[in-house]
């Protein structure tokens, strides 16, 4: 008691101390310590324990936060267990060492192992969360270092630079991972960037140890892009490595390849794969086999795959109309178009591009103008191709005006818009204006391409415009564009149209490719127009070798001996095409009236109203040489009488044509005839003199350019 005492008076607070417990005895007093200091420890465990839960509980809500919360970088959780960690080493150096078991408090000893644990429990929980927070750490900095990977690389200007980054990349030591991201990111860039080079992307997939099918893909879709042959060989590769497997995007890409080649063979063997690999549900892919079948003029494989289909989206639906464009067989892609709007698919620009241009092979100008009034109803984009189409459209149904509106509407005009516009003019015989809108296009910068200068030296055949021809042709090849066999064509032509058979002929004797035999048909019908012999005998002879099984230079050749009344050598012709078979292809005209394109053959009678278009016929002849018109028999390859010869001028198609369409139509409205040969002069004439008695517009395309007839006047100034 004293010496207690004693400690508190020298600490100076004796007044601030509880009162003095009197111990009885020195053991009473070693019992009251003991279970003091037992309680001490009870109540350290039952701390350590709530804390152990909180930590618990805080680290459950900071997964489920992602770690976006309360520090965002395990703040909270390091805090804690710092905190945590500092009570349980205060704990254990003030504690005194823990009693003797005693039967009071076995209870509570046995119950200590269990704290023990808890407490074990949550040191083993920082353990795996801190390591856990390294992990992220680690995949932070490998993402972050991906990313500026592909940054540079989205930057780059040129493929100096590239190899820089790639050198930089090789010699840094990357994970497996990151090094694979960058290097398929540098496969990418050369394959199909226009400032890379798709050989040098060929060098890094074939040198990266374990290339994913994104390079792989990068590079065959490449090759596509090239418009090479190296996408399959690439695609083999792929497949005889067994890893990766070809995806969807894969076989697109290689089916694109085999489409523009065309590689046929190939492209039966990419649809096996796509057989085997169970893509044949992928639309992506079915669209893909589509375009390829349509692209190599297989329509029937095309259809076959698009009617297969369990869903065909916008893009098979396109590619199935234009196929069938491509292939001339525009009723077809006018009825899918149909179906299309049945199905419920809402067309895109592309399509509408692929149903103008059916439009247009029709001549059917009723119906394309209601496909650009549903264009600007479903306000579709009306892009430059779009554009292009429309032009096109208008042009070859005689409507030149509507075209020019078309192209003064576009906000950007490309070359090929530019060319369109030229040809349009050129094919109406327009002359002058093709020439003004070839001028206009040089003077915006705009580099003609060779389907301009090819409108232009049309316009100056049309025109018999010689200088301007010439001069247009020297500056073809200044341009840098190699001429074609259509532009030694056309020059052939400008010759033969202005009567200068000898200039035309010099011509073709100094080309340094060989004349096929377009140039040399053009060469005949000169000299049939001119009648001369000698030099149209020669080229017609010439011609048959060149091919000897194309009825159509028979006919020619015939029509050129009975131009010349040489009846004993066109029998002769005539004699060996019955003998090997030959049938030349019959004139055919068709109009379109009300939405509905009618088609007249020559000498053909069947129209359902064949005896109203042979009263109109019998007027307009009446009326015909009531003014004067004597026939031009010349034009008739048989050797028989003017009367019968005449008769058979009246059954020529297009007069069948223009008849329907004057029985089924009334002024103002125009007559749009279109017809697979050329016009001949007899009709020529006689159409002139129906627009000038009957006063009526007519416009006939044939297969050379168009003749627009009002007030007894045709727009070709009698040149075609």
């Amino acid at each position: 008691m004293l010496t207690l005492r004693l400690m508190r008076l020298e600490r100076g607070d004796d007044n601030q101390l509880p009162p003095l417990v009197v111990v009885e005895s020195p053991q009473v007093a070693v019992e009251q310590i003991s279970h003091s200091t037992h309680r001490s420890i009870e109540t350290l465990v039952v701390v350590l324990a709530v804390i152990t839960i909180v930590v618990v509980i805080a680290g459950f809500i900071a997964r489920l936060c992602g770690g976006r919360h309360y520090g965002g970088n395990g703040e909270v959780e390091g805090w804690i267990e710092s905190r945590c960690r500092s009570c349980i080493d205060a704990g254990a150096s003030s504690a005194p060492p823990p009693p003797p078991p005693t039967p009071p408090v076995a209870a509570k000893a046995a119950s200590t192992p269990k704290e023990e644990d808890i407490t074990c429990l949550g040191l083993e929980f920082f353990q795996t969360r801190s390591n856990n927070i390294k992990i992220q750490a680690e995949d932070l900095e490998e993402e972050e270092e991906e990313h500026r990977v592909a940054s540079l690389i989205g930057k780059c200007p040129n493929m100096r630079v590239l190899r820089q980054i790639h050198s930089y990349i090789l010699t840094r030591s990357l994970p497996s991972s990151t090094l694979s991201f960058s290097l398929s990111k540098i496969t990418c860039f050369c394959a199909l960037s226009p400032l890379g080079n798709i050989l040098y992307a060929q060098r890094v997939l074939f040198h990266t140890p374990n290339p994913n099918i994104f390079s792989w893909n990068s590079l065959i879709g490449g090759f596509s892009q090239s418009h090479t042959s190296q996408s399959f060989p690439i695609f083999k590769t792929l497949i005889s490595r067994g890893h990766p497997n070809p995806n969807t995007y894969t076989l697109a890409f290689v089916l694109k390849s085999c489409s523009i080649s065309p590689a046929v063979q190939e492209g039966f063997q990419v649809h096996s794969r796509v057989i085997r690999s169970g893509f044949t549900s992928s639309s992506f892919v079915q669209s893909s086999l589509v375009n390829f079948y349509a692209k190599c003029e297989d329509i029937k494989s095309a259809r076959k795959v698009f009617d297969e289909m369990p869903d065909r989206s916008v893009i098979a639906w396109s590619v199935m109309i234009g196929g069938y464009a491509k292939l001339d067989l525009f009723n077809e892609a006018l009825g899918l178009f149909s179906d299309m709007q049945k199905a419920g698919v809402v067309p895109d620009e592309v399509t509408m591009a692929s149903v103008v241009s059916a439009c247009a092979g029709l001549g059917a100008l009723d119906v394309g103008k209601w496909v650009h009034s549903y264009i600007k109803k479903r306000k579709i984009v009306i892009d430059v191709k779009l554009s292009t189409a429309l032009i096109n459209m208008y042009a070859k149904c005689g409507c030149i005006e509507k075209a020019k509106e078309v192209f003064d509407e576009m906000p950007f005009k490309d070359s090929r818009a530019w060319s369109s516009m030229i040809v349009g003019f050129a094919i109406h015989g327009l002359a002058e204006d093709a020439l003004s809108v070839f001028a206009s296009m040089e003077e915006s910068k705009v580099k003609p391409n060779h389907i301009a200068f090819l409108g232009v030296l049309q316009a100056c055949a049309h025109g018999q415009l010689v200088r301007e021809g010439q001069r247009h042709w020297a500056s073809l090849h200044e341009s840098g564009i190699q001429s074609s066999i259509e532009h030694y064509s056309c020059m052939v032509d400008l010759f033969c149209r202005a009567n200068l058979l000898q200039e035309a002929y010099a011509f073709i004797q100094n080309m340094p490719v060989d004349p096929d035999p377009v140039i040399w048909r053009t060469f005949l019908v000169a000299c049939k127009k001119n009648k001369n012999m000698e030099k149209g005998e020669l080229v017609g002879q010439r011609l048959l070798k060149l091919e000897p099984f194309n009825p159509e230079n028979y006919a020619l050749l015939s029509s050129f001996y009975a131009a010349c009344s040489q009846w004993s050598k066109m029998g002769h012709l005539r004699k060996q095409m019955r003998d090997k078979g030959f049938k030349t292809v019959p004139g055919c005209s068709s109009i379109e009236v009300d939405g509905i394109v009618h088609e007249f053959v020559l000498g053909d009678w069947s129209h359902p109203e064949s005896k109203e278009i042979k009263e109109v016929l019998t007027d307009v002849l009446r009326r015909v040489e009531s003014l004067g018109h004597k026939a031009n028999v010349s034009g008739v390859l048989h050797d028989v009488g003017d009367e019968v010869k005449e008769e058979a001028l009246c059954e020529h198609s297009e007069r069948f044509a223009i008849a329907y369409g004057m029985l089924k139509t009334k002024a103002p409205v125009v007559i749009r005839v279109v017809k697979n040969l050329r016009v001949c002069a007899d009709c020529h004439e006689v159409t002139k003199i129906i627009s000038r008695v009957y006063e009526r517009e007519i416009v006939v395309r044939d297969r050379v350019r168009f003749h627009s007839f009002v007030g007894g006047a045709c727009s070709c100034k009698d040149i075609w």
